[in-house]
């Protein structure tokens, strides 16, 4: 594997994937424990928040960000953040540039559990836990948008690894409500999870590295053709010498890219795009 300490420069195509996330059994899934309510990132940025999920009664954690010119009279993007399988909630804010990019840029950021640190935010089946993990999204999602005043035109969703799964699962599921998604090193637009169909609207950003030995990089390059089939609009950018998580984690040149695609598209682009 190469060095990722200095990644070279991405290959970019206009051609997207996805890789298929690195999937957890589900009989490796556990009934929530005390680990799944503790937090990685210790930034002053950063709101860590609780509320108490009313189909379970129990207290679900997760963690907010909000620009610092935020104004109620101008709605702000909002960027809904799933982390990976056994990552605390708010791990992705921990990410090299991401909360300095949505300052600049003014997008409020929140991370969800999705019940567990291994919940799979529902893309894994139908059992009680999957529909908690979305469920406890979804709550977080209409938590803040009650809350705050944001651009129902530019909401987006993105994860990494098992939140990339959960991104392709949750697009299909409520396709409307998004105005862009993007997928860094997990999920498959063939998997059986995904309404293909649903989706084939919302712009799909996928960052992928060349060297990733959890989900290699010829899964990512295999859904390719699926998005050409479908006329999506997409990019597609592959890291050379790029790992599963370092190649994203510790790069802000690479977590850079997710604003700046999301940066050119919204609802009103999408009404636009032929």
């Amino acid at each position: 594997m190469r060095n990722n300490r200095h990644p070279a420069h991405p290959i970019v195509t206009l051609a997207v994937l996805v890789a298929c996330a690195a999937l957890v059994p589900a009989d490796a899934l556990a009934q929530r424990e005390a680990r799944d309510d503790e937090y990685a990132v210790n930034d002053p940025r950063v709101q860590h928040r609780t509320y108490v999920m009313e189909e379970t009664g129990e207290t679900i954690p997760y963690a907010l960000f909000v620009p610092s010119g935020y104004d109620p009279a101008r709605p702000a993007p909002l960027l809904v953040s799933l982390h990976g399988a056994g990552r605390q909630y708010d791990w992705l804010m921990n990410y090299a540039g991401l909360l300095d990019q949505a300052e600049h840029h003014g997008y409020v950021v929140v991370t969800p559990l999705g019940y567990t640190r291994r919940g799979g935010y529902g893309y894994r089946g139908d059992s009680e836990q999957d529909r908690r993990a979305e469920q406890d999204v979804m709550n977080v999602f209409d938590l803040v948008t009650g809350e705050l005043a944001i651009d129902e035109s530019r909401i987006y969703l993105w994860g990494h690894s098992m939140g990339g799964a959960g991104t392709y699962y949750l697009a299909s599921r409520y396709p409307d409500v998004w105005a862009g998604l993007a997928a860094v090193a997990g999920g498959s637009m063939t998997a059986d999870y995904v309404d293909a169909d649903a989706i084939r609207h919302l712009p799909f950003l996928v960052i992928q590295g060349s060297e990733d030995r959890v989900v290699p990089a010829a899964r990512a390059r295999e859904s390719v053709a699926k998005m050409r089939e479908l006329g999506m609009q997409h990019l597609y950018i592959e890291i050379p010498g790029g790992d599963h998580s370092l190649f994203i984690s510790r790069h802000p040149e690479v977590v850079e890219h997710l604003f700046s695609f999301f940066n050119l598209v919204s609802k009103k682009t999408q009404a636009a795009a032929p």
